[in-house]
């Protein structure tokens, strides 16, 4: 249990610590977890406001958590609702009210709002104290509703959420809200420049980059947990590698139309054309001002190269320049061979092609899903990273939930 001085301390220093977040989605979960954190609440969810839905977005729970094998993670089904006054995050997104229910079993029956029993029927799991309270702009607006589910007092036993708390959880939510805010505007920033890609090549849709985002920041923490990375580490670099992933791409804006969207296969001087994105993509961030400026090139540059050195572009610099140690006879540049290639060009490679064969577009159909395992399984050694082929089997149920979350609008 946190002290009253300890509670001031952290609302002084977390303004600044979750503007230090960039990535939308890292920032939903730091969220959910300083302020389950912040009233030493079991579980906890967020829900975001589009219009007249709420989405259900992050979740988190300790107890549910606690009954996995270490290093697996809770899936949940994600999901909208209309924003209306019948059910408790509803009723707070609609009235901008706080709710602080002691029991939700005690709701009167005259209240405009009730608690849905069916998660609690599905997991086994009991909710009994709520607190639920929105999440204003600085305009004011209603950006979503944070929702935490059963304090826990000294000894560990379901309690109550202190009424004394309240005001200080609105400063909370105040941060959080002007943190988040910005992290919206940083990732509508990110899928308009991913829609100009779009624009020039039908493939680079939201919904694509947001799921190859995903399976890389999910393919990113197993090996952290392998390598025993320590947690400030791996909060720091999962923060610009989901963005960098999703701007794996971006250097397709600098090519022809006429070959982007050829129906047909590339001869080979298009190929060579083609294969220039991941040179035109890195040379966008040769002004590294930050970290994320940092990821984002080393991603664009090397997502197509292959462990077994038969990738592109080879060792070359950001003007397509082979590095002279590595010019072959030919005089083009050697490809990057096993762990020659950075980390993060084999992780985006990876969840790149998966997300690839699995999705449907104007061209093709989507794979069936044994035939995209089986094709990623014999790439094992060749194309793609041993260890990390391992991993995605093994984050396998977190890769289907990503699939499922981001998918392509009709």
């Amino acid at each position: 249990m946190l002290t009253e001085k300890e509670k001031l301390d952290i609302l002084a220093l977390l303004g600044i610590e979750l503007n230090q977040v960039k990535d939308l989605d890292m920032l939903l979960e730091r969220v959910l977890s300083e302020a389950r954190h912040f009233t030493n609440a079991d579980a906890g969810s967020i829900y975001i406001r589009h219009g007249d839905l709420l989405h259900f977005t992050y979740t988190q729970n300790e107890t549910l958590q606690q009954r996995l094998p270490q290093g697996e993670k809770l899936i949940y089904s994600t999901f909208s609702m209309p924003i209306h006054l019948k059910s408790i995050a509803g009723y707070v997104a609609a009235t901008g009210n706080t709710l602080n229910l002691p029991r939700v079993e005690d709701i009167p029956a005259t209240a405009p709002y009730s608690f849905d029993r069916s998660f609690d029927e599905k997991s086994g799991y009991s909710t009994r104290s709520m607190y639920t309270i929105p999440l204003r702009t600085t305009r004011g607006d209603i950006l979503g509703v944070l929702q935490l589910i059963n304090a826990k007092n000294e000894s560990g036993q379901i309690a109550v959420f202190p009424r004394e708390d309240e005001n200080m959880m609105q400063n909370f939510a105040s941060l959080a809200a002007v943190a988040l805010e910005r992290a919206q505007m940083t990732r509508t920033i990110l899928l308009r420049m991913i829609r100009m890609a779009e624009l020039r090549d039908p493939k680079e849709t939201g919904a694509h980059v947001n799921r190859v985002g995903g399976y890389t920041v999910e393919l990113y923490e197993e090996w952290a947990r392998r390598h025993e990375l320590s947690k400030k580490e791996l909060d720091k670099n999962r923060d610009s590698l989901r963005m960098a992933a999703m701007l794996h791409d971006v250097g397709k804006v600098a090519i022809s139309d006429l070959i982007l969207k050829k129906p047909g296969r590339f001869d080979q001087d298009e190929f060579e054309i083609m294969k220039q994105h991941t040179v035109l993509g890195a040379r966008l961030f040769l002004d590294a001002q930050s970290e994320f400026d940092e990821a984002a090139g080393e991603v664009a540059m090397n997502h197509h190269e292959r462990w077994d050195g038969k990738g592109y572009p080879g060792h070359v610099d950001a003007f397509n320049q082979p590095f002279p140690s590595y010019v072959l006879p030919n005089g083009k540049a050697r490809g990057k061979i096993e762990s020659e290639i950075p980390l993060y060009g084999r992780l985006v490679s990876l969840a790149d092609v998966y997300d690839a064969l699995s999705s449907a577009r104007v061209y093709k159909e989507a794979w069936d899903e044994g035939k995209v395992l089986a094709t990623i399984t014999e790439a094992r050694g060749s194309q793609f990273d041993p260890e990390l082929v391992d991993i995605f089997f093994s984050k396998l149920d977190v890769l289907r939930s990503i699939q499922e979350r981001y998918k392509e609008s009709l």
